[in-house]
């Protein structure tokens, strides 16, 4: 079952009397489970493409399918109702607030979706093990690693139970072995049946994934099944 189907999608960004093409007629779909590395360089348009994957934003002509949902005709707020409710974020700076411990970080998105706060609580406590912090609850983002900053956005990105989760550069930010700590996480999520879609230039993302897909001047130039 197809969780992503593009077709067509563009994406032209206005700078005065010029179209600055960054996406032009992507086309491609993503099955459920699936592990997703999107790759290319400066400029190809990896940053469009995730932004319009994330319902950050909105394609200038085509259409993006989620979960049977053409949310490219969506307004703001079923926008903003999507990404919180279907899609989880991994963001190469982390993201987190410093005021918030490491489980209130974890339980924020539940707080805007109505939960109870022990329901909340309770997953937070849940995600936390699952990404090897369960003994780092009251800390605060200063208190932790990089690399344990980064394993409190999974955890953060998880809190909705979403279809997808989608990293910017997850690892960019890292040393060697924070980064292959984070590696082993998103396996472990692929394994348990997320779906999962990375930009990324670490080539031991691009390993692990089960699919590269190869962006050039906003076109897909390679997609490779690894």
């Amino acid at each position: 079952m197809d969780v992503v189907s593009i077709e067509k999608l563009s994406k032209i960004y206005q700078l005065g009397a010029v179209g600055v093409h960054a996406l032009r007629d992507v086309d491609f779909a993503i099955e459920e489970g699936q592990y997703i590395a999107i790759m290319g360089p400066s400029g190809s348009g990896k940053s469009t493409l995730l932004n319009l994957l994330g319902c950050l934003d909105r394609p200038t002509s085509g259409r993006y399918l989620l979960h049977d949902t053409d949310v490219s005709k969506l307004n703001d707020g079923e926008l903003s109702a999507i990404r919180g409710r279907q899609i989880g974020f991994i963001f190469q700076s982390y993201n987190l607030i410093d005021q918030l411990n490491v489980a209130e970080n974890i339980e924020l998105p539940m707080f805007y979706q109505g939960l109870s706060q022990h329901r909340s609580a309770q997953r937070a406590m849940e995600l936390a093990e699952l990404v090897g912090l369960g003994d780092r609850l009251r800390h605060r983002p200063f208190q932790l690693s990089g690399g344990q900053q980064q394993r409190v956005a999974i955890a953060r990105a998880l809190a909705n139970d979403p279809v997808i989760v989608l990293g910017d550069e997850p690892t960019g930010n890292l040393d060697s072995a924070s980064g292959a700590e984070i590696l082993q996480i998103l396996e472990r999520l692929h394994q348990a049946g997320k779906t999962i879609i990375v930009v990324t230039h670490d080539t031991a993302i691009a390993a692990k994934a089960q699919r590269v897909i190869h962006l050039l001047d906003g076109r897909i130039e390679r997609d490779i099944n690894n």
